[in-house]
């Protein structure tokens, strides 16, 4: 029994001791908190609007059969670099043909018609200065060679529309480019008006963007932009405003945007997906944090300040943004350091232990 006695109140005075150095322990991690930590610091802010879209041809050229016909020759295929008048295909179609033969005819019947109506008239004035016929006999001469004359004009104007339409029946190119679209093969019979080729010219390819129509009154032409093909992510081209379209989309409410790249890169192809960060505004000396770092309370924003190793929740008053960071014209000054990523459980006056960016 007295041993018992002589050993309880020992542990009891152990146990004690490591109550009291739990609580302090608890206590003292219970108001230490990890945080994430940036300086506050001057820099440029560059303020964008974001579009998406695809490449486009400014120059392009859908070329259909003007007749209906059979395909006798095909001079380029299909991804083929053609000059401009380069014979792309050619068609045997009866109908121009025959109308050329019947309006050449036709040129040649009128033309021997205006002949004999001439020389006629030059005789009848030779006749009439002798005397020997009347005036009227003479002005029915001259009266006849302007008429046929007139007619011969109008017989030598319809040859040249039937020779026009007889060249329809070969496709030329129109302007040097490649051909994007030709699908039809040596044999095939085409109909009017089906679309047989497309001629695309490479170097006038153009960035096409829908931009929401409260963007637009930040829009201007020659505004630069950056351009992001998704084929080439690594590459950031510049580019500036060549066209806005006035007109906005009821259904998307957006406005479409025509932007011109100033350094093309790669093989860039019409139908290729870009993304554009089109730059209205660029404030050279801002006071800058993360958009992460801030957080409103009661309509006001505020950020968690560091301060001899605690924290304090500091009012600031915003200016300028962009998607990453904001600028405070109010309440910070450079050198500054705040949480980057306010906590709930952060209250003031906690200690704080900074953690490098990204670790655990």
């Amino acid at each position: 029994m007295k041993t018992l006695q002589k050993v309880f109140p020992k542990y009891s005075i152990a146990l004690g001791i490591v109550f009291v150095i739990t609580v302090f322990v608890l206590i003292t991690r219970g108001n230490t908190v990890d945080v994430e930590a940036g300086e506050v610091t001057y820099a440029e802010l560059v303020q964008a609007i974001y579009a998406t879209g695809f490449v486009e041809a400014d120059a392009i050229a859908n070329l259909s059969a003007e007749f209906s016909g059979t395909v006798s020759n095909v001079g380029a295929l299909e991804g083929q670099r053609v000059s401009a008048g380069q014979k792309i295909l050619e068609f045997d179609s009866p109908q121009p043909q025959l109308a050329v033969r019947e309006a050449n005819s036709a040129f040649a019947e009128q033309q021997a018609q205006a002949r004999e109506s001439k020389d006629q008239f030059a005789r009848k004035r030779n006749l009439y200065r002798e005397g020997a016929i009347s005036r009227q006999d003479l002005d029915e001469a001259e009266k006849n060679s302007i008429q046929a004359t007139e007619s011969l004009q109008q017989k030598a104007v319809q040859l040249k529309m039937r020779e026009d339409d007889l060249k329809k029946l070969t496709v030329r190119a129109p302007f040097a480019g490649i051909l994007t679209l030709q699908n039809v093969k040596k044999g095939d019979y085409v109909t009017v008006g089906t679309l047989v080729a497309r001629v695309v010219d490479p170097t006038g390819y153009l960035v096409s963007v829908e931009v929401d129509e409260l963007d637009i009154p930040r829009i201007r032409n020659g505004q630069a932009a950056t351009v992001v093909f998704d084929a080439y992510p690594s590459e950031r081209l510049p580019a500036v405003v060549s066209r806005i379209v006035p007109q906005t989309d009821r259904i998307t409410k957006t406005s479409k945007i025509y932007l011109t790249i100033s350094k093309p890169v790669g093989n860039i192809q019409a139908g290729m997906t870009a993304t554009a960060n089109i730059i209205y505004n660029i404030r050279k000396n801002a006071l800058l944090v993360r958009k992460s770092s801030v957080f409103d309370e009661n309509r006001q924003s505020y950020v968690w300040k560091i301060e001899k190793g605690r924290l304090k929740k500091q009012l600031i008053r915003q200016g300028a943004s962009d998607l990453t960071f904001i600028e405070v014209v109010q309440g910070l000054k450079q050198g500054d350091k705040i949480a980057l990523s306010p906590d709930k459980g952060f209250h003031e006056g906690m200690d704080v232990r900074i953690i490098r960016a990204g670790k655990s």
